[in-house]
């Protein structure tokens, strides 16, 4: 390894959150999980982990806190569970998890995504700052998932530039 291989920096590191009851009791197919994970490996992220969970509050708080604190991810993105279903709880279970808001991400989903369908006004995801971790919560379907992904995922290393201390605000 040269001298220049050794200050690039390393890449930076996604873990992937599918979260349905449907999905985990094998009952229908995970797509978003395997969309999202090829989009962020052709954008050059590394995704380190990926996960298939229950929409059981305890244990997406379990990982979304083990992710950021001790896997200490740049990224965790979730995927599912910001309906108005009865166990529809990863917006509050995320909040719960969170340091700092950042509405501005889920802000900008919701208003790009109006363009495409009204149905967007009834997204609840949030975005949050845990540690120097940014959890960013998707809806399920596939379409959706990577029509809100769009929306930020080119400006992203500025953000987390300025988590690692990279880059000024």
């Amino acid at each position: 390894m040269d001298i220049e291989e050794r200050k690039s920096p390393r890449p930076w590191q996604a873990a992937v959150l599918v979260i349905s009851d449907r999905i985990f009791q094998g009952e229908a197919a995970d797509e978003s999980g395997p969309a999202l994970i090829q989009r962020l490996t052709d954008a050059g992220y590394e995704v380190a982990e990926q996960l298939l969970l229950p929409q059981e509050a305890d244990v997406l708080k379990r990982h979304l806190s083990r992710l950021a604190d001790q896997r200490q991810l740049d990224l965790v993105f979730t995927a599912g569970g910001t309906g108005f279903g009865p166990r529809d709880l990863v917006p509050e279970v995320t909040l719960a998890a969170a340091d700092r808001q950042v509405p501005g991400i889920a802000e900008a989903m919701r208003m790009e995504n109006l363009r495409i369908t009204k149905r967007a006004m009834f997204s609840r995801g949030v975005s949050v700052l845990r540690g120097k971790t940014l959890i960013v919560n998707l809806p399920g379907s596939p379409k959706a998932c990577m029509e809100d992904l769009d929306v930020f995922l080119d400006e992203l290393p500025h953000a987390l530039g300025m988590l690692r201390k990279q880059k000024a605000e």
